[in-house]
């Protein structure tokens, strides 16, 4: 039985490396910009992003994207504080974003649970492919 490519792809053992990181990463993100710029297509009448959604959608994502090179790259020099390394760059992360989202509001004057809602999303959305990503290069130095 032939499985999926996409699932395939999921269930390596192997370690990812940068460049598939980066190409993964990339397709994700794009993804993601697809439904972002579908949704006020698909429903127009209701407010569903912020004016300058793609400036939170473009640090989000470029924050992302430094947190897992920060982490990677200390799991790779020190594995045994490879938990430490993540737990370091997802920590910055959430510093660098409370502080994106307090001078995003303090300088805007949009409704605050759009804001909320955006900014939430896309940083559960972004986090989750950088935990996972970083997970499965743990998992296999733990094997």
């Amino acid at each position: 039985m032939l499985k999926p490519i996409l699932l395939y792809t999921f269930e390596k053992n192997t370690i990812l490396s940068l460049t598939k990181f980066i190409v993964s990463y990339l397709l994700y993100t794009a993804l993601i910009a697809g439904v972002a710029f579908l949704l006020p297509t698909i429903f127009p009448g209701v407010k569903l992003l912020v004016s300058k959604f793609w400036v939170l959608f473009g640090f989000l994502a470029g924050l992302t994207l430094v947190a897992y090179l920060l982490a990677f790259l200390g799991i790779k020099r020190n594995p045994e504080a490879g938990i430490m390394a993540i737990m370091g760059s997802i920590a910055l992360k959430m510093l660098f974003s409370m502080a994106f989202v307090l001078i995003y509001s303090l300088n805007s004057k949009e409704k605050g649970m759009i804001l909320v809602l955006n900014f939430f999303s896309l940083y559960l959305l972004f986090s989750f492919f950088e935990i996972y990503s970083l997970l499965r290069n743990l998992r296999h130095q733990n094997k």
